[in-house]
């Protein structure tokens, strides 16, 4: 009978207040952490209005039909100035439809229409050297790097990004018109 009551009493583990502790420690962090990836993923989102009108104070421009050549300026909205200095302003610039092969697999084919929303009426070639500048990256894009919402957020910022280098930062946005993968 003796050595029954020489054992050591079994444990039952931590307690509930530390449990709940832990527990309350690792809620706050996840939230936490919720919060900061949510603010950081949401940057670029425009809220409200699309995302020409809301650079373009409210007033978006039309895109102007023509579709020939490199580039096409939009003409000024109504009730706009017509003189020389009414030039001034934010404008959106239609660039030549791209088609080109990925460079893996090069068996996809892709399209993609452009508009510029420029700061200012900018000079043809300066207009042209974005185009061609987007041309050239398009065609270093691998199909897996575009997959889904996500890749495709990530293809428009590189957009932008080249574009506002080429143009020395008078491309305020890259607008994407039609992207079609054959």
């Amino acid at each position: 009978m003796a050595a029954v009551q020489d054992a050591p009493p079994t444990r039952k583990g931590p307690s509930l207040i530390i449990q709940g502790v832990v527990l309350l420690v690792l809620t706050l962090m996840t939230a936490g952490l919720g919060w900061f990836a949510g603010t950081y993923l949401g940057q670029g989102v425009v809220h409200g209005g699309t995302p020409a009108e809301e650079t373009a104070g409210g007033h978006a421009e039309p895109v102007s039909g023509s579709g020939h050549g490199a580039a096409a300026e939009t003409p000024p909205a109504e009730g706009g100035h017509e003189g020389g200095d009414a030039a001034v302003g934010p404008r959106l610039v239609e660039l030549a439809p791209m088609t080109t092969n990925l460079a893996a697999p090069d068996t996809v084919w892709v399209q993609l229409e452009l508009s510029l929303l420029v700061d200012a009426p900018q000079p043809q070639d300066v207009i042209e050297a974005v185009h061609q500048d987007l041309f050239a990256y398009l065609r270093t894009v691998k199909l897996h790097q575009i997959e889904g919402a996500s890749g495709y957020r990530h293809l428009k910022s590189d957009l932008e990004e080249r574009a506002r280098i080429r143009s020395d930062g008078h491309v305020q946005q890259v607008l994407v018109r039609t992207l079609i993968f054959e």
